[in-house]
């Protein structure tokens, strides 16, 4: 059992070093613009009447299908970021769940245009511009509650025993590997089933469905080391926040806005709670009081 666990934990440090180094962070960069200008390319062709199918897909002729694509390339390396970090901090890896709902908001409102002929006239945007700017908004809102979050962190730690310390990272290593594994499943089985069957599927709401369960995995796995009220309340409230967040991501405008801002907003006051009142509640619980 202890070889099989320190295999996961290498495994694991090997994927986050490449993917965080240098030459990880390069390559997700040269994708994502490679991505964009042949998405513009093939759009381009299909407009110009020169291929309307590849393998039985339909290409489309809106040039903003390309904007709608890389976004979806760069929200799957944010969510590769948030894994990663889940192994660091619980709290930073729920900074990182509200940075990609700010950065899914700001995907459907450019979403928008892809419904939209070209050229784009005013009375195709007429309807839906209240949407949008709800979602750009609320984008811009999450954004700053985000920066305020950050700044709110202690980042204290809950294991004092350094022995124990190195425990609790290897278990946060093995469940996000675990998390990797099973969302790289998902992803996989989502695209076989599009190629077969030509169905999409909601890649994203189903992550955010697993990280809910990771997220409660944590918060049990953190009893191991630690059973203190305020840290299990923390971390059971960052659970709830997750909730939020996929509620917000099946809500339609401006629902999930506010459902968004609230989760950022519930994750912030958290934060300031646990801040102000852990070291209280702690010394409440110490045996030194009866």
């Amino acid at each position: 059992m202890h070889w099989l666990i320190q295999q996961a934990q290498q495994i694991f440090d090997t994927l986050e070093s490449y993917w965080e180094g240098d030459s990880g962070q390069r390559m997700v960069a040269n994708l994502l613009l490679f991505s964009f200008v042949a998405a513009l390319v093939v759009i381009e062709v299909s407009r110009q009447g020169f291929v309307s199918t590849v393998a039985g897909f339909h290409i489309p002729t809106n040039h903003f299908y390309a904007v709608d694509f890389t976004f979806k390339l760069l929200l799957l390396a944010e969510l590769a970021a948030l894994i990663f970090g889940l192994a660091h901090s619980v709290a930073n890896s729920v900074g990182k769940q509200i940075e990609i709902l700010s950065l899914i908001l700001l995907r459907e409102t450019f979403k928008e245009f892809t419904h939209f002929e070209e050229p784009i006239m005013w009375a195709q945007v007429q309807p839906v511009l209240t949407p949008m700017v709800a979602e750009a908004a609320g984008a811009l809102g999450v954004f700053v509650i985000l920066g305020f979050y950050y700044r709110a962190q202690r980042h204290r730690p809950i294991v004092d025993d350094a022995q124990d310390l190195v425990s609790f990272i290897a278990a946060k290593k093995i469940v996000a590997l675990s998390l990797l594994i099973t969302i790289v499943s998902i992803g996989s089985y989502m695209l076989v089933r599009l190629w077969t069957v030509g169905e999409p599927a909601a890649f994203f709401e189903a992550c955010y469905t697993v990280l809910v369960f990771a997220d409660v995995l944590l918060v049990l796995v953190s009893l191991r080391y630690t059973a203190t009220y305020a840290v299990v309340f923390r971390n059971s409230g960052f659970a709830i926040a997750t909730v939020l967040i996929r509620l917000a991501l099946i809500a339609p405008p401006p629902v999930n806005v506010g459902l968004g801002m609230g989760a950022a907003l519930f994750a912030l006051g958290l934060t300031v709670a646990y801040n102000t009142f852990a070291p209280i509640l702690s010394d409440r619980h110490s045996p030194a009081h009866t």
